[in-house]
């Protein structure tokens, strides 16, 4: 027979009662989540199975719910489960990069440091910015994570970045997060090198928008600023779009067919001095957005993302009085 999960019950939940759970608690809610098993969940906890179901029933006890559904080969979070396994999988999260950071600074290192940031003229300000940092403080742990916007937006609430140098992909973004601008980025409108459009002096957007594309995902900056330059003028694309947010897979498209592709014009530079792909000549806007250091609001950042900051603050001023 399946059990299905209790009602809700209209009594709130205290404090008090959360603070009752412990780390124990969130390692075996952790791994039920990943297991939906007690017994597997009992092995990995080195427990036994009658213990691993008598703390499945404190830890609801505790919250007074049901958290899962208990099931003939095994175990379904319901809706309060899945938002208990959401909160136990962060409480560890947070906990193991406490951990880390503090053991690496107990050791005499400088902490950990996560930033998401888009590519283009970002890659160029990012790598500056990295290799100035790494002079300052060598023992910095460091990842880079390069993804569109619309995705670093996402992981920096949900705080698997500390940072992230891009845009704002929807206004309502503001009440959350706090923007500084950084720098504008041009735009150019690339091929391969043996594509017939090659050496055309600035051709048309009818005849430009006969030729197949390669845009940005729908959700991203740069694929706004081309849906509009078409739709302001009433054209369609008509020859084929392929979307990807992968410069290297447009790269490889554009030397293997007669695509078309906007790219952030620091991007594409040192391919086209390499003779590996080609500009094309067209009647688009040579620039996009800006693009800035994006943090959430309210909190304070960390001794190695506000040196992260500094520098790259220092080198944007830098950049824009030399431009």
């Amino acid at each position: 027979m399946v059990m299905t999960s209790d009602p809700p019950a209209g009594k709130p939940l205290a404090l008090a009662q959360v603070s009752r759970l412990r780390f124990r608690h969130l390692q075996f809610l952790d791994i039920l989540g990943k297991t939906r098993n007690l017994r597997l969940t009992a092995e990995q906890m080195h427990m036994t199975q009658p213990a691993a179901t008598k703390v499945l029933m404190d830890i609801e006890d505790m919250l007074e719910s049901r958290l899962f559904d208990r099931l003939p080969r095994g175990m379904r979070p319901n809706e309060l489960g899945l938002f208990t396994l959401r909160y136990a999988h962060a409480a560890l999260d947070g906990h193991r990069k406490f951990v880390d950071e503090f053991s690496t600074l107990k050791q005499g290192g400088h902490g950990h440091l996560t930033v998401g940031a888009i590519s283009g003229s970002a890659a160029h300000l990012l790598t500056a910015a990295v290799a100035e940092l790494q002079r300052l403080r060598p023992l910095l742990v460091l990842k880079v994570l390069e993804q569109s916007s619309d995705q670093l937006i996402v992981w920096l609430a949900e705080r698997k970045i500390d940072l992230m140098i891009g845009r704002y992909t929807d206004e309502s973004q503001r009440d959350q997060f706090h923007y500084e601008r950084l720098a504008g980025e041009r735009l150019q409108i690339t091929a391969g090198t043996h594509h017939p459009l090659r050496g055309v002096q600035a051709p048309s957007l009818t005849e430009l928008s006969n030729w197949p594309w390669i845009l940005y995902p729908t959700t991203t900056a740069l694929r706004k600023v081309s849906d509009d330059i078409f739709s302001r003028t009433g054209l369609a694309l008509t020859s084929g779009i392929v979307e990807t947010p992968s410069f290297l897979f447009a790269l490889e498209l554009m030397q293997s067919t007669h695509m078309l592709s906007l790219q952030p014009a620091a991007l594409v530079d040192k391919y086209v001095r390499r003779g590996l792909l080609t500009r094309i000549a067209g009647e688009l806007p040579d620039r996009m957005p800006d693009y800035g250091l994006i943090t959430l609001q309210g909190e304070p950042p960390s001794t190695a993302a506000q040196a992260f900051i500094d520098v790259i603050r220092q080198l944007a001023n830098r950049q824009a009085a030399t431009a």
